[in-house]
């Protein structure tokens, strides 16, 4: 059974929000960027208080290829910005970065706040 660890009833008072990312990496390099986030890069997400929720890659044409989309969960928005500025002075990334670089074409940020009826609730 799966237990959803944002359900709880005081979720939104607690100003939780989710951000749904998006990278598009150039031609050939999405084997690179899904090799990095499975090799650690996640593991620095929970260590600068950012939940990984779930991390996919698209069936379909072309973005199959080239593209990795995923859901993180935060405290609040400011508590994004802070943990996403730590991770990014963070040496062991920049090491990560510079073993692993890709390119990215596009990258897509959304942050969202569940509905009422979301079981995200």
């Amino acid at each position: 059974m799966f237990v959803n660890p944002y359900r709880t009833a005081d979720a939104q008072a607690m100003n939780h929000v989710y951000e749904l990312r998006t990278y598009t990496t150039e031609e050939g390099q999405l084997p690179t960027l899904l090799a990095r986030f499975g090799g650690g890069e996640t593991a620095l997400f929970e260590k600068h208080g950012m939940t990984g929720v779930g991390y996919w890659v698209p069936v379909d044409e072309p973005e199959s290829a080239n593209t990795l989309v995923y859901l993180l969960a935060h405290e609040s928005r400011e508590a994004a910005a802070a943990s996403w500025r730590a991770f990014g002075g963070d040496p062991e990334w920049r090491t990560m970065r510079t073993a692993q670089p890709v390119t990215l074409t596009n990258l897509v940020s959304v942050f969202m706040s569940p509905t009422d009826f979301s079981p995200a609730n």
